[in-house]
């Protein structure tokens, strides 16, 4: 218990002394929140994607391709492999109508409001039913689309990130001019970036005869999952893989994000040594000034145990105090910023917002506390091993 009470006496008189050596103390502080900022914004980035592309996904639908295709751009399905499919079981039916759309995806080029600069915005053709297999898509502005028609509906994220998306404006590809009549949501998932038209249309403006890319299916149950990939799959009239929606989504944002989070730890541990080393500096610079404190402590009987403990308690202080404020900046500069990047498996944009969730912040703090444990040891066990005699000779 004694060494205990040396242990609180010591750190709270350094504590107390931290304002005389406020400059030093300030530098330690900014360099780890710093490195905190930089940690938190980055990951930030790789959390957003992937919440888009995880929110895209339900596991009551079913994403059907060309078997051997990773994605919709590398998969094909003809016309009368899309009406085999609709006759499977496990499917949801409404009356005579399977909830169930083909669907075709291509690219379009439209220039960002923020660069000016042309990017790849997916467009999808769909079928009448889209709506009733996206449940949680709704129009916010306008209307529907016209089937057969030239009209077309932007995700609201596209309407957010992309030139000439709003509604009564025309879009412009090729020779074909599709006509913006309404703008929709579907909670925040990657379908936001999209654009819809007619699928029948698509064809014929892109001389894609009776083909299709995918085609996605609500699920009767999502127990029916197994029976519809085994009628499938022993189906000889089709050659097809059969994936969970979510499933196939969170495949899509695992290339990027670990790219993303590769270079966000990258990035943060380089900048963490040299915040280490200013922890080190700071710390050092601390005992430098208090070294008669420390002698006429030790003096009087206080262990160099408590002294060790002390100053690493000091280091570790301020270390969290900048993990909270670069955590604390990251979270107020970067929390739901809006932007969009490149999905490398369709090679078309997707729009998000950077997530400073409570995780990243947490994660922030233990980096910090890292930084300071580390900057903090060199100069806790200098002073606890500082000769008493010259240190009271010292000025």
């Amino acid at each position: 218990m004694n060494v205990f009470r040396q242990i609180l006496s010591v750190t709270w008189l350094n504590l107390r002394t931290v304002p005389q050596r406020l400059a030093s103390s300030i530098v330690g502080v900014v360099g780890i929140a710093g490195v905190v900022l930089v940690l938190v914004a980055v990951l930030s980035i790789a959390e957003g994607f992937t919440m888009v592309m995880r929110n895209a996904g339900s596991p009551h639908r079913a994403v059907i391709m060309r078997s051997g295709a990773d994605s919709e751009m590398t998969s094909t399905l003809m016309g009368p492999e899309v009406d085999v499919i609709k006759q499977a079981p496990g499917l949801r039916r409404n009356g005579q109508t399977v909830d169930a759309t083909a669907e075709l995806f291509v690219i379009i080029d439209l220039p960002k409001k923020s660069t000016g600069t042309g990017a790849n915005v997916p467009l999808r053709g769909i079928e009448p039913t889209a709506l009733a297999v996206r449940d949680e898509a709704s129009i916010v502005d306008g209307r529907m689309l016209q089937f057969g028609t030239n009209e077309v509906v932007v995700g609201l994220g596209a309407s957010r990130q992309f030139s000439g998306l709003t509604v009564g404006s025309e879009i412009r590809s090729g020779q074909v001019v599709w006509n913006v009549v309404g703008v929709f949501e579907s909670d925040g998932s990657v379908a936001e970036t999209e654009i819809w038209c007619d699928a029948k249309v698509l064809q014929g403006a892109y001389r894609r005869g009776n083909s299709y890319q995918s085609l996605l299916a609500t699920l009767d149950t999502p127990e029916s999952f197994g029976t519809l990939k085994n009628w499938l799959t022993a189906n000889p009239q089709v050659a097809v893989n059969v994936r969970r929606e979510n499933d196939y989504y969170a495949a899509q944002s695992q290339t990027l994000s670990t790219l993303i989070r590769t270079i966000g730890f990258a990035i943060a541990a380089l900048m963490a040594i040299g915040a280490i080393f200013g922890a080190i500096l700071t710390m050092y610079s601390a005992v430098a000034t208090r070294s008669r404190e420390i002698a006429t402590l030790r003096a009087l009987g206080f262990n160099s145990l408590a002294v060790l403990v002390s100053v690493i308690i000091e280091s570790v202080a301020l270390a969290a105090v900048g993990g909270i404020a670069g955590g604390a900046i990251a979270y107020l500069s970067f929390e739901g910023y809006q932007t969009s990047t490149m999905n490398f498996q369709t090679f078309s944009q997707v729009a998000f917002a950077f997530r400073v969730t409570p995780s990243l912040l947490a994660m922030g703090l233990v980096w910090s506390l890292c930084m300071g444990l580390i900057g903090g040891l060199p100069p806790a066990i200098r002073a606890s091993r500082l000769p008493i005699a010259r240190a009271l000779r010292e000025l």
